[in-house]
C-alpha cells in the first residue's frame, strides 16, 4: 500500500511541477536537435513549450488518477 501512495505522490508532483519539468526537457531536446542538425541528421521538429507543459500535466494527472483508482480498489476488495 505504501508503494501505491508513493506513486500517487509522484503523479501529483509531476502535475504540480509540470512547467519546470517540461521547460527542462525542452531545453535539452532543443540542444539535441541542434547537435543532430549540425551532424547532418534529420530530426523531427521540437514540440512547442505549451504542448510539452500540457503533456506533462496530463501524464501527472493520469498517474495520480490511476493510483487513486488502484488504492480505492484495494481498500474495497
Amino acid at each position: 500500500m505504501l508503494l501505491e501512495f508513493t506513486k500517487l505522490m509522484v503523479g501529483l508532483l509531476i502535475a504540480l511541477f509540470h512547467q519546470p519539468i517540461a521547460d527542462y526537457v525542452m531545453e535539452h531536446e532543443r540542444t539535441l536537435v541542434m547537435l543532430l542538425h549540425q551532424r547532418g541528421l534529420q530530426a523531427p521538429a521540437v514540440i512547442t513549450r505549451s504542448m510539452a507543459r500540457n503533456i506533462y500535466f496530463s501524464v501527472g494527472l493520469f498517474v495520480a488518477s490511476f493510483q487513486i483508482l488502484k488504492i480505492w480498489s484495494l481498500l474495497h476488495s
